[in-house]
Protein backbone atom coordinates (compact mmCIF):
# COMPACT_ATOMS: atom_id res chain seq x y z
CA UNK A 1 0.00 0.00 0.00
CA UNK A 2 1.62 3.19 -1.08
CA UNK A 3 2.18 6.12 1.39
CA UNK A 4 -0.93 9.09 1.15
CA UNK A 5 0.33 11.82 0.00
CA UNK A 6 -0.51 15.79 0.39
CA UNK A 7 0.14 18.96 -1.28
CA UNK A 8 2.51 21.24 1.20
CA UNK A 9 5.34 22.39 -0.37
CA UNK A 10 4.00 23.20 -4.08
CA UNK A 11 4.40 19.46 -5.11
CA UNK A 12 3.08 15.67 -3.14
CA UNK A 13 4.48 14.81 -0.20
CA UNK A 14 4.15 11.94 2.41
CA UNK A 15 1.26 12.60 4.60
CA UNK A 16 4.14 11.56 6.66
CA UNK A 17 7.05 14.02 7.29
CA UNK A 18 9.96 13.04 9.29
CA UNK A 19 10.61 15.02 11.93
CA UNK A 20 14.37 16.55 13.32
CA UNK A 21 14.45 16.94 16.81
CA UNK A 22 15.64 13.95 18.27
CA UNK A 23 18.43 14.18 15.22
CA UNK A 24 19.13 17.72 16.54
CA UNK A 25 18.94 16.04 20.35
CA UNK A 26 15.66 17.67 21.45
CA UNK A 27 13.68 15.01 23.35
CA UNK A 28 11.05 17.06 25.15
CA UNK A 29 11.02 14.46 27.76
CA UNK A 30 14.30 14.53 29.46
CA UNK A 31 18.09 16.06 30.21
CA UNK A 32 19.45 12.01 30.07
CA UNK A 33 17.18 11.28 27.15
CA UNK A 34 18.36 14.42 25.33
CA UNK A 35 22.21 13.73 25.73
CA UNK A 36 21.08 9.75 24.58
CA UNK A 37 20.08 11.15 21.31
CA UNK A 38 22.29 13.19 20.49
CA UNK A 39 25.26 10.52 21.49
CA UNK A 40 22.98 7.99 19.34
CA UNK A 41 22.22 10.68 16.23
CA UNK A 42 25.71 10.50 14.33
CA UNK A 43 25.77 12.25 10.53
CA UNK A 44 25.91 8.59 9.45
CA UNK A 45 22.90 7.66 11.90
CA UNK A 46 20.48 10.40 10.86
CA UNK A 47 21.53 9.62 7.02
CA UNK A 48 20.54 5.73 7.94
CA UNK A 49 17.56 7.06 9.00
CA UNK A 50 16.49 9.47 6.48
CA UNK A 51 17.36 6.15 4.30
CA UNK A 52 14.97 4.29 5.92
CA UNK A 53 12.78 6.66 5.76
CA UNK A 54 12.70 6.86 1.67
CA UNK A 55 12.07 2.63 1.91
CA UNK A 56 8.97 3.51 4.12
CA UNK A 57 7.36 5.71 1.69
CA UNK A 58 8.81 8.88 3.28
CA UNK A 59 9.12 11.82 1.21
CA UNK A 60 10.03 15.13 3.53
CA UNK A 61 11.83 15.80 6.35
CA UNK A 62 11.08 18.90 8.82
CA UNK A 63 14.00 20.28 10.55
CA UNK A 64 16.19 23.34 11.62
CA UNK A 65 17.95 25.40 9.58
CA UNK A 66 21.05 25.18 11.70
CA UNK A 67 25.17 24.56 10.47
CA UNK A 68 24.62 20.79 11.64
CA UNK A 69 20.98 20.00 9.87
CA UNK A 70 22.61 21.96 6.78
CA UNK A 71 25.64 19.97 6.57
CA UNK A 72 24.36 16.79 6.84
CA UNK A 73 21.69 17.22 4.45
CA UNK A 74 24.20 18.66 2.04
CA UNK A 75 26.02 14.95 2.68
CA UNK A 76 22.58 13.02 2.29
CA UNK A 77 21.92 14.82 -1.00
CA UNK A 78 25.18 14.53 -2.25
CA UNK A 79 24.86 10.59 -1.33
CA UNK A 80 21.62 10.18 -3.60
CA UNK A 81 19.04 11.11 -0.82
CA UNK A 82 15.92 12.46 -2.04
CA UNK A 83 14.01 13.80 1.07
CA UNK A 84 12.34 17.47 0.84
CA UNK A 85 13.86 19.65 3.45
CA UNK A 86 10.77 21.92 4.97
CA UNK A 87 12.94 23.39 7.37
CA UNK A 88 12.20 25.91 10.47
CA UNK A 89 14.23 28.91 11.34
CA UNK A 90 16.66 28.81 13.70
CA UNK A 91 16.12 30.77 16.65
CA UNK A 92 19.07 31.83 18.09
CA UNK A 93 20.37 33.43 15.02
CA UNK A 94 21.14 36.69 15.56
CA UNK A 95 19.14 37.54 12.32
CA UNK A 96 16.14 35.52 11.04
CA UNK A 97 16.28 37.06 7.45
CA UNK A 98 20.11 36.39 7.27
CA UNK A 99 19.64 32.48 8.45
CA UNK A 100 16.52 32.22 5.94
CA UNK A 101 18.64 33.43 2.88
CA UNK A 102 21.00 30.53 3.81
CA UNK A 103 17.99 28.37 4.28
CA UNK A 104 17.25 28.93 0.89
CA UNK A 105 20.27 28.63 -0.64
CA UNK A 106 21.06 25.40 1.01
CA UNK A 107 18.02 23.55 -0.29
CA UNK A 108 15.31 23.68 1.69
CA UNK A 109 11.58 23.79 -0.79
CA UNK A 110 10.07 25.57 2.28
CA UNK A 111 10.37 27.65 5.73
CA UNK A 112 8.36 28.10 8.57
CA UNK A 113 8.85 30.36 11.20
CA UNK A 114 9.76 28.93 13.98
CA UNK A 115 6.54 28.35 16.66
CA UNK A 116 8.17 29.47 20.27
CA UNK A 117 9.21 32.64 18.43
CA UNK A 118 6.14 33.35 17.14
CA UNK A 119 4.76 32.32 20.12
CA UNK A 120 6.73 35.05 22.19
CA UNK A 121 6.41 37.78 19.75
CA UNK A 122 2.79 37.15 19.57
CA UNK A 123 2.55 37.61 23.74
CA UNK A 124 4.82 40.75 22.86
CA UNK A 125 2.07 42.30 21.11
CA UNK A 126 4.89 41.84 18.20
CA UNK A 127 3.07 40.27 15.45
CA UNK A 128 4.30 42.85 12.97
CA UNK A 129 8.20 41.59 13.21
CA UNK A 130 6.89 37.52 12.77
CA UNK A 131 4.69 39.47 8.99
CA UNK A 132 7.81 40.87 8.06
CA UNK A 133 9.78 37.87 8.36
CA UNK A 134 7.11 35.86 6.49
CA UNK A 135 7.81 38.15 3.75
CA UNK A 136 11.74 37.84 3.91
CA UNK A 137 10.43 33.74 3.26
CA UNK A 138 8.29 34.68 0.77
CA UNK A 139 11.49 36.41 -0.97
CA UNK A 140 13.68 33.90 -1.14
CA UNK A 141 10.89 31.66 -3.79
CA UNK A 142 10.00 29.35 -0.81
CA UNK A 143 7.19 27.85 0.25
CA UNK A 144 6.03 30.31 3.22
CA UNK A 145 4.89 28.42 6.62
CA UNK A 146 4.37 29.85 10.18
CA UNK A 147 4.89 27.98 13.08
CA UNK A 148 2.51 27.70 16.64
CA UNK A 149 1.63 26.55 19.86
CA UNK A 150 -1.51 28.88 20.14
CA UNK A 151 -4.64 28.12 18.09
CA UNK A 152 -5.32 32.03 17.99
CA UNK A 153 -2.64 33.26 16.37
CA UNK A 154 -3.61 30.67 13.50
CA UNK A 155 -6.69 32.46 13.77
CA UNK A 156 -4.88 36.02 14.05
CA UNK A 157 -2.73 35.68 11.03
CA UNK A 158 -5.79 34.26 8.68
CA UNK A 159 -7.99 37.18 10.31
CA UNK A 160 -5.34 39.38 8.97
CA UNK A 161 -4.53 37.80 5.91
CA UNK A 162 -0.85 36.84 6.53
CA UNK A 163 1.01 35.27 3.32
CA UNK A 164 1.72 32.06 4.40
CA UNK A 165 1.34 28.92 2.64
CA UNK A 166 0.78 26.49 5.59
CA UNK A 167 0.81 26.33 9.20
CA UNK A 168 2.74 24.15 11.67
CA UNK A 169 0.96 23.76 14.39
CA UNK A 170 1.71 21.75 17.56
CA UNK A 171 -1.05 19.34 19.07
CA UNK A 172 -0.22 20.38 22.85
CA UNK A 173 0.06 24.46 23.84
CA UNK A 174 3.16 23.57 25.78
CA UNK A 175 3.88 27.74 25.92
CA UNK A 176 0.78 28.42 27.39
CA UNK A 177 0.75 25.79 29.90
CA UNK A 178 4.85 26.72 30.37
CA UNK A 179 6.51 23.47 30.16
CA UNK A 180 6.04 19.48 29.23
CA UNK A 181 2.78 19.50 29.99
CA UNK A 182 0.05 17.27 27.48
CA UNK A 183 -3.44 17.90 27.98
CA UNK A 184 -6.30 16.36 25.93
CA UNK A 185 -7.91 19.94 25.66
CA UNK A 186 -5.41 21.07 24.45
CA UNK A 187 -5.09 18.74 21.31
CA UNK A 188 -8.66 19.08 20.99
CA UNK A 189 -8.20 23.05 20.28
CA UNK A 190 -5.41 22.31 17.99
CA UNK A 191 -7.96 20.02 15.58
CA UNK A 192 -10.91 23.02 16.20
CA UNK A 193 -8.35 25.18 14.84
CA UNK A 194 -6.61 23.05 12.17
CA UNK A 195 -10.27 22.37 10.49
CA UNK A 196 -11.25 25.98 10.76
CA UNK A 197 -8.58 26.53 8.04
CA UNK A 198 -8.36 26.05 3.97
CA UNK A 199 -4.77 26.10 3.91
CA UNK A 200 -2.70 22.68 4.63
CA UNK A 201 -1.70 22.14 8.28
CA UNK A 202 1.51 20.09 9.20
CA UNK A 203 0.41 18.57 12.83
CA UNK A 204 3.34 18.29 14.82
CA UNK A 205 4.16 16.62 18.34
CA UNK A 206 1.38 14.14 18.05
CA UNK A 207 2.84 11.56 20.02
CA UNK A 208 3.30 13.97 22.68
CA UNK A 209 7.13 13.49 22.87
CA UNK A 210 6.46 9.33 22.68
CA UNK A 211 4.33 9.74 25.78
CA UNK A 212 1.05 8.42 23.62
CA UNK A 213 0.04 5.13 22.64
CA UNK A 214 1.70 5.19 18.73
CA UNK A 215 -1.66 3.65 17.51
CA UNK A 216 -4.02 5.69 19.16
CA UNK A 217 -1.61 9.06 18.22
CA UNK A 218 -1.70 8.36 14.57
CA UNK A 219 -5.93 7.66 14.72
CA UNK A 220 -6.71 10.38 16.84
CA UNK A 221 -4.51 12.76 14.39
CA UNK A 222 -5.91 11.75 10.98
CA UNK A 223 -9.66 11.67 12.45
CA UNK A 224 -9.43 15.19 13.71
CA UNK A 225 -7.40 16.98 10.74
CA UNK A 226 -8.35 17.50 7.25
CA UNK A 227 -7.57 15.47 4.13
CA UNK A 228 -5.18 18.17 2.98
CA UNK A 229 -2.62 17.81 6.23
CA UNK A 230 0.31 16.15 7.23
CA UNK A 231 1.85 14.54 10.56
CA UNK A 232 5.55 14.90 11.56
CA UNK A 233 6.67 12.45 13.74
CA UNK A 234 10.26 12.28 15.13
CA UNK A 235 12.12 9.13 15.61
CA UNK A 236 14.56 7.46 17.70
CA UNK A 237 14.72 3.74 16.71
CA UNK A 238 17.16 2.87 19.82
CA UNK A 239 14.35 1.78 22.01
CA UNK A 240 12.21 0.88 18.97
CA UNK A 241 14.20 -0.53 16.32
CA UNK A 242 10.71 -0.60 14.20
CA UNK A 243 9.69 2.67 14.38
CA UNK A 244 10.07 4.36 11.03
CA UNK A 245 8.21 1.24 9.70
CA UNK A 246 5.84 0.96 12.07
CA UNK A 247 4.97 5.38 11.83
CA UNK A 248 4.63 4.76 8.34
CA UNK A 249 2.57 1.56 8.69
CA UNK A 250 -0.02 3.51 10.92
CA UNK A 251 -0.18 6.45 8.47
CA UNK A 252 -0.94 4.06 5.73
CA UNK A 253 -3.57 2.63 7.81
CA UNK A 254 -5.49 6.10 9.35
CA UNK A 255 -4.14 8.24 6.86
CA UNK A 256 -6.49 7.64 4.03
CA UNK A 257 -9.55 8.98 6.45
CA UNK A 258 -11.05 11.60 4.31
CA UNK A 259 -13.99 12.58 6.81
CA UNK A 260 -13.89 14.15 9.69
Amino acid sequence: MAMPTVKITGSEVSRLIVGGNPFSGNSHRSAELSREMRDYYTTAKIKETLRECERCGITAIQARGDNHIMRMLNEYWNEGGSLKWIAQTASERTSVPGNVRQIASSGAVACYHHGSSTDGLWREGKMDVVRDRLGAIRDTGMVVGLGTHHPDVVRHAEDRGYDVDFYMICFYDLIARGGETYLEEDRAAACQVIREVDKPCLAFKIMAAGRNDPEEAFRVAFEHIKPSDAVVVGVFPKHRPNEVEQDAQLTERFGRVGEW
